[in-house]
């Protein structure tokens, strides 16, 4: 789970990090309560979305002039903002974040999550802040610097020394060796103790009067993690997620919404991965990663097909099942109720493999709905692309 800018700085002041004096605003009114309480010499209007890039994308604004505060806030509030994180359809701005402006000196990079590899917590850290830490990593992998942590013994002050030294902090400001080592404890401890997966400050400034502020803040969680943490919870924000996801949730259902015209309906997510790389192979492309699961009942493929159904992108379902802890035959049983309770009206293939499968394509066939059964993944693929027609991304131009 994402939250915003001004969450994720809420929490950081719960934890002892540095961050500028700020809040979160709805309307233009309160922009102008706020600029005033604030009386600062400069402010930042920054919009509230979960994507990067914001700034590049004209959502971040700053201003000497208190009065044009609350006429920020209205240009900005209730405009589409598109960056390169939010794909064409862009993002509706519905919260604003105003602080004050920072007297900046130095801009650094620093961020806390799991190396998967190692399966260690990892700060990840750059003199290079304010960029991208991908185009760091392509183009001046030396910039960037790595401490791992052991978990059995959790953060120690040498691991903020490791980090410090490897960017270059004495040089840079020695006062801010002990401050930058206290910092990074309490980012390992808020990243364990919350069950985050990434916590991120890009950038993380020393200040012109020699201090140490985290000027942007990024916090995603473990979703595995979130049942221990009603705060967290709460910062759940439903206009930054994609409905249709919201929706497979309530119905435990792990769907992931992409940009084909194939409807994916698979159990097991390592099938749902090759069944999406053997529709790309055919000649086409993946509306969806959707995974009903080990335990897939006819509820569960209904909800499937309704949720597969609203997206107008669709123009066929595929539904790869292999018969292991549920039979294969019940899988049918599930797809001919389903069908009946939701009007499809695009074509559908289904491939069944594993306990009973003979039995279950002998159901499909013989319940007279308009469903064509294939035994082998290619062949089921090679269908649904014949009937739906192969399409292919366009592909994108860089200079």
């Amino acid at each position: 789970m994402n939250i915003h800018e001004f969450q994720a700085k809420q929490l950081f002041a719960q934890f002892g990090v540095p961050v500028p004096r700020g809040k979160e605003v709805r309307t233009p009114l309160a922009a102008e309560k706020w600029a005033a309480q604030l009386n600062s010499p400069v402010f930042v209007v920054k919009a509230q979305i979960h994507a990067g890039g914001r700034g590049k994308a004209g959502g971040v604004k700053i201003t000497k002039d208190r009065a044009e505060v609350p006429v920020l806030a209205k240009e900005l509030l209730g405009k589409t903002l598109v960056t390169h994180q939010t794909g064409p359809k862009g993002r509706k701005i519905r919260r604003l974040l105003i602080e004050e402006g920072i007297g900046i000196a130095k801009e650094l990079y620093l961020s806390l999550l799991v190396d998967r590899d190692a399966g260690w917590p990892v700060f990840i850290a750059s003199t290079e802040g304010g960029m991208e830490i991908e185009e760091v990593a392509a183009h001046m992998p030396e910039k960037i610097v790595k401490e791992p942590i052991d978990p059995a013994v959790g953060f120690q002050n040498y691991n903020g020394r490791n980090l410090a030294f490897g960017l270059g902090l004495p040089s840079i400001e020695p006062t801010l060796l002990n401050p930058f080592v206290q910092m990074l404890g309490n980012l390992y401890r808020l990243f364990m103790e919350k069950n985050a997966s990434l916590v991120e400050i890009n950038p993380l400034v020393v200040t012109t009067d020699k201090k140490l502020v985290a000027l942007d803040g990024k916090v995603s969680f473990d979703d595995n993690g979130l049942f221990k943490h009603t705060d967290v919870q709460a910062m759940r924000d439903l206009h930054e997620e994609e409905p249709l996801e919201i929706e497979a949730g309530a119905n435990n259902l792990n769907y992931v919404k992409l940009d084909g015209n194939i409807g994916c309906m698979v159990n097991g997510a390592g099938l749902a991965m090759a069944t999406m790389d053997v529709i790309k192979l055919a000649g086409s492309e993946p509306a969806n990663f959707l995974d009903v699961g080990g335990g897939a009942t006819k509820e569960t493929v209904a909800a499937g097909f309704r949720i597969l159904l609203k997206d107008k992108n669709v123009k066929g379902i595929f539904i790869n099942i292999f018969g292991g802890i549920v039979r294969c035959e019940r899988i049918a049983h599930g797809v001919i109720e389903a069908a009946k309770e939701v009007d499809i009206k695009v074509p559908v293939v289904v491939r069944l493999q594993g306990t009973n499968a003979e039995e279950g394509r002998k159901l499909l066939l013989e319940s007279g709905l308009k469903v064509d059964v294939a035994t082998d993944l290619w062949e089921a693929a090679q269908k649904i692309v014949g009937v739906t027609g192969k399409k292919r991304k366009k592909a994108v131009a860089t200079a």
